[in-house]
């Protein structure tokens, strides 16, 4: 289709006479009355004197509230029309603030209209002036905001909704998380125990977990494990974990032996591109024969090693090199690890989100150095002084902490024979 300059789309050209038309369309809006401009305008325009009293208003504020012109102007004053809040409001803030400001803009005021209903308003007066400067009148316009309140309501409704869905959430993410861990640790004769869970986020569940629990010929089996990611997955992978752990325990003590058994629970239910791995640390506690403490034998999958705090003031890892994560491959590999603990000694197990938190320092993690440090300034201490110490710790990264953490400390008495 061709289009000539000044024509229309069928290729013709406007004649003269269209031109002229449509001029003196465009000049008829310009020559729009300004008194009916005044009197239909989408918003309400009032003047009063210096006193209140109203000396002029516009036919929208009139249908607005449902007056006669002759009922307002000359007998009623700009504050008879507000509800008795808004009356309050505009002799204790709004009047004063205009004489002093000579403006007033924004104010969200409600207006009662004559059959008693209610109309929110902005209203934004200015005083005008005389030469001299002496104040005249005061003009006054109002938009009528009941779409806005009405959209505000809404929005309050929905905020309120949203907040009561998340705190039904959290409930359930707290209900759920307390599912997980144990609500309190059995007491082992000869043996202080302490542990701390530091939830990261409240709406959400976390995939560290811990366990202290008797087995057969007063020995004794504990675990510390972290799964991959958060939430409803993570809580399904931390039970299943948790309970084959146990399960596996109570059939096979050997720590190894209760990995493996759990890796292949995993790898059985794993379907997924992503499978549910998860970290694993796996001890026995078997009471030493002169009494004098235990005997531990570890196994670590991919777990952050165990720290001993010695009677003697050292501290150092028990690392597993070579464990691997479980849940991962069929054959996963996992490292033992063997020590006594005696009078005074001390076992730590922690998960990551410890030696992952951020610092201070921008983009620096605490690691591995910094808590061994920590360890060794600690030792030698009793489980309940360093699940106290650690305790505080966390507390210092702020929101640095953004994992969840969960602590499991073991410790004979020193006095303990």
């Amino acid at each position: 289709m061709t289009v000539h300059p000044g024509g229309d789309e069928t290729g013709g050209s406007w004649s003269a006479g269209d031109r002229d038309q449509e001029q003196l369309s465009f000049a008829a809006l310009l020559e729009d009355s300004v008194e009916d401009l005044y009197e239909n305008a989408p918003c309400g325009y009032l003047s009063t004197l210096m006193d209140g009293r109203i000396a002029k208003v516009n036919g929208t504020l009139l249908k607005w509230l449902g007056y006669r012109r002759e009922e307002l102007v000359g007998h009623k004053q700009f504050s008879d029309l507000l509800t008795i809040g808004g009356r309050l409001y505009h002799e204790t803030h709004f009047s004063p603030l205009l004489r002093m400001q000579g403006e007033v803009s924004g104010i969200a005021l409600e207006l009662k209209a004559a059959d008693g209903s209610r109309l929110p308003v902005l209203v934004t007066s200015t005083v005008k002036q005389d030469d001299d400067g002496e104040p005249l009148l005061i003009r006054t316009t109002l938009l009528d905001a009941g779409d806005r309140r009405t959209y505000e309501r809404e929005l309050l409704r929905a905020r309120q909704e949203a907040e009561r869905d998340r705190e039904r959430l959290q409930r359930l993410a707290t209900t759920l998380q307390r599912t997980l861990i144990p609500p309190a640790l059995e007491p082992v004769p000869g043996l202080e125990v302490a542990a701390h869970y530091h939830f990261a986020s409240p709406d959400e569940v976390g995939g560290d977990f811990y366990d202290l629990f008797p087995l057969t010929a007063g020995r004794w089996g504990f675990f510390m494990g972290d799964v991959r990611g958060k939430g409803a997955d993570a809580a399904v992978v931390t039970s299943l974990a948790r309970y084959t752990l146990r399960a596996a325990a109570v059939s096979d003590p050997v720590p190894a032996t209760v990995l493996a058994n759990l890796n292949t629970a995993l790898n059985h239910r794993s379907q997924e591109d992503e499978p549910p791995f998860c970290t694993v640390i796996f001890g026995l506690l078997t009471p030493e024969a002169n009494g004098m403490g235990f005997h531990v034998v570890l196994a670590g999958g991919g777990h952050p090693p165990a720290a001993l705090l010695r009677a003697d003031g050292s501290a150092d890892y028990l690392p597993t090199p070579g464990g691997q994560l479980l849940g991962v491959v069929p054959d996963a590999q996992f490292t033992t690890v063997t020590l006594d603990l005696g009078p005074g000694d001390t076992l730590l197990l922690y998960t990551d989100g410890l030696t992952e938190a951020r610092t201070r320092n921008a983009g620096e993690r605490y690691g591995d150095e910094a808590l061994l440090d920590f360890a060794r300034a600690l030792a030698p201490t009793s489980a309940p002084g360093a699940v106290e110490a650690l305790t505080g710790l966390l507390d210092s990264f702020g929101e640095g902490l953004d994992d969840d953490t969960a602590l499991l400390a073991m410790s004979v008495s020193p006095g303990e024979h």
